[in-house]
């Protein structure tokens, strides 16, 4: 008998409490079959990694899905809740919020969002089932260099 261990996900922890790691997701969009994570990433943050093992405050891990990305890479007027910053904002529940996207159901999504704003403007929930796939507000971002 042995003992399979995967250290797989105990690497991913380790290196995601690093103060200096962030989250980003290369998934596909158009991908017949995209790797769960294109839909999940954030959201398996937030509920597994956060709430459910406590790695990091959900305070650290909001900085490392937005304003640490946008620093690092950049990007101005993003990343932070500033006036005359574009308004790209996730409202969720920390108490629900984890993903369900899965091999099988790659496409599930995630549970516990409540309302998602791109450049300002409401793509989550759509206001009609027709308004879903034509509303895409967002835009190609370009490094600014430092000031």
């Amino acid at each position: 008998d042995f003992l399979l261990v995967d250290t797989g996900d105990a690497e991913v922890q380790r290196i995601f409490q690093h103060p200096c790691c962030m989250v980003g997701s290369d998934g596909l969009p158009n991908d017949a079959n995209p790797h769960p994570r294109l839909w999940g990433t954030f959201t398996r943050i937030l509920g597994r990694y956060v709430r459910e093992k406590g790695l990091v405050s959900i305070e650290q891990a909001v900085r490392k899905i937005t304003s640490l990305p946008a620093a690092v890479y950049g990007l101005a007027e993003r990343g932070q809740i500033r006036l005359g910053y574009w308004a790209d904002l996730v409202v969720f529940d920390p108490d629900t919020v984890i993903d369900r996207a899965t091999w099988d159901e790659p496409t599930l999504p995630s549970e516990g969002i409540a309302l998602v704003a791109v450049n300002g403007q409401i793509v989550f929930p759509p206001a009609s089932p027709a308004e879903a796939p034509s509303r895409r507000p967002g835009q190609v971002l370009r490094r600014q260099p430092p000031a």
